[in-house]
């Protein structure tokens, strides 16, 4: 994937809560083309394996049943300076420090359910939409 994408996840906290519309509009209203999306559902194993980089952290057996818990949307989002631009549109991964008018402050309910994931780097946004997308599955 070029640098100008990035990939999300919207969590099951946020599906469950009916969230999917209000967040897919605040994405596309700050510019993003959703090249590929999909409501699924990690099972324990799948999000151990998207989350290993995290296996050795304290919250990481917590992260992967929260995160196997419902279904999630995972889409591949392109604009220009994509991964920077989305995690500045999501604030900060604990709600209470979310910008006002961020993802996370308005629908995020604690640090563990903040409603959605955004890749941190180009090279990890590149490996998290290939895990979850084959490139026939690209638009």
């Amino acid at each position: 994937m070029a640098a100008n994408r990035t990939f999300t996840m919207l969590k099951p906290d946020a599906v469950r809560a009916g969230n999917i519309g209000n967040i897919l509009q605040m994405i596309n209203a700050a510019g993003y083309r959703i090249v590929a999306m999909k409501l699924t559902q990690l099972s324990l194993e799948k999000a151990g394996e998207f989350y290993e980089v995290h296996k050795e952290r304290p919250f990481y057996g917590e992260l992967c049943a929260f995160m196997s818990s419902g279904p999630i949307v995972a889409a591949i989002l392109e604009k220009d300076n994509a991964v920077e631009d989305f995690r500045t549109l999501i604030g900060a991964t604990n709600p209470a420090n979310a910008a006002p008018g961020t993802i996370r402050a308005k629908y995020a309910t604690s640090m563990g359910e903040n409603a959605v994931h955004g890749s941190d780097s180009d090279e990890n946004a590149a490996i998290e939409g290939a895990f979850h997308f084959a490139g026939v599955e690209l638009f």
